[in-house]
């Protein structure tokens, strides 16, 4: 736990999930309901992979929670609209169903007024993930500091995209300069908090373990997975550990290796899986599920490193669903 006398710095962590960041964006929308003041004034370092990239930039920009939240059902729909048989016949021909040059519109005009600013721009430091097509080169666009100016000059709507490009949903997209990317979920930053403490704490100033607080926000998991008993169904099984698997992983690493961080983890466990694309009924149906959760957390605590329901690692957390709240 933080000592309370230091000024302390937070880190914010989304994960990736597609439709699914409703969820953490409700959480959010309760964090501005509480602290009565946007979200970019409660924390200092923004990190977000895939659809928390979408989150974190939207944070960065000024954006409001609640804009945010309605975000996935205003640009839901038209973003994810699908023909069956046309989608599936342009998911075997082409790899992917939807429009990526749809997706990056859609981000510019979300962004609004600051869709020109670069990394560099970014009033908080930021992390956006991604990922190499051609050499899997994993990607962390950060500002520009001594050692390292490749990325402060990038668009930041550019690398939310690329970011948010999961493979089969949407084609990668190009970077000048730096090739074809997709999202950054693939491999080990679908949960990108590790990362981003490790850009805090070895590589930026002003952050300490001792004197920060790390707020991780997943986008639900369902656990209760069938047992594989064919070829696809032992495909879709391995698809799934590996963007879940290595997601829960960060989290134990940056307990393991900044272990004096107060470290808070908010997830939920979801009843049943909920596809990327996810619209209509299903939505309501996670938003409600988010709106559980987000009833659940008590920001003020947490803002402050006092809060002990969802701290890493805190006794009163160790039970199985510690991490991953089962909301009615």
């Amino acid at each position: 736990m933080t000592d309370p006398a230091v000024p302390q710095r937070r880190i914010l962590s989304v994960d990736g999930g597609g439709v699914r960041g409703i969820i953490p964006a409700l959480a959010l929308e309760a964090l501005e309901g509480a602290t009565g003041r946007l979200t970019r004034e409660s924390f200092d370092f923004l990190a977000g992979t895939s659809t928390g990239a979408v989150i974190v930039g939207a944070v960065a920009a000024g954006i409001p929670a609640e804009q945010i939240v309605s975000l996935y059902r205003r640009r839901g729909p038209e973003l994810f609209r699908r023909v069956p048989i046309l989608s599936l016949l342009r998911r075997i021909v082409s790899g992917y169903q939807y429009d990526v040059a749809t997706l990056r519109r859609m981000i510019g005009e979300e962004l609004g007024d600051v869709a020109g600013w670069r990394i560099n721009d970014v009033p908080r430091d930021i992390m956006v993930t991604a990922k190499g097509l051609d050499d899997g080169h994993p990607w962390y666009f950060v500002k520009d500091r001594p050692g390292n100016d490749r990325t402060g000059a990038l668009l930041l709507a550019d690398c939310v995209t690329a970011s948010a490009a999961a493979p089969t949903y949407f084609a990668p997209w190009t970077i000048p300069g730096i090739g074809l990317l997709v999202d950054g979920g693939v491999g080990v930053a679908g949960n990108p908090a590790y990362q981003a403490c490790v850009e805090a704490f070895e590589y930026s100033s002003g952050y300490r373990p001792a004197d920060s607080i790390v707020v991780s926000l997943g986008t639900g998991r369902f656990l209760d997975r069938r047992r594989p008993t064919w070829l696809w169904s032992w495909v879709e099984w391995v698809l799934g550990e590996l963007f879940r698997s290595p997601g829960e992983q960060q989290t134990e690493l940056v307990q393991r290796h900044y272990g004096d961080a107060a470290l808070y983890r908010i997830d939920v466990r979801l009843p049943r899986d909920f596809p990327l694309d996810t619209i209509g009924s299903e939505l309501d149906e996670l938003e409600g599920i988010g709106r559980g959760l987000a009833a659940l957390i008590d920001w003020p605590a947490i803002l402050e490193g006092r809060d002990e329901e969802f701290l890493v690692g805190h006794p009163a957390a160790a039970r199985p669903d510690a991490y991953c709240r089962v909301v009615a």
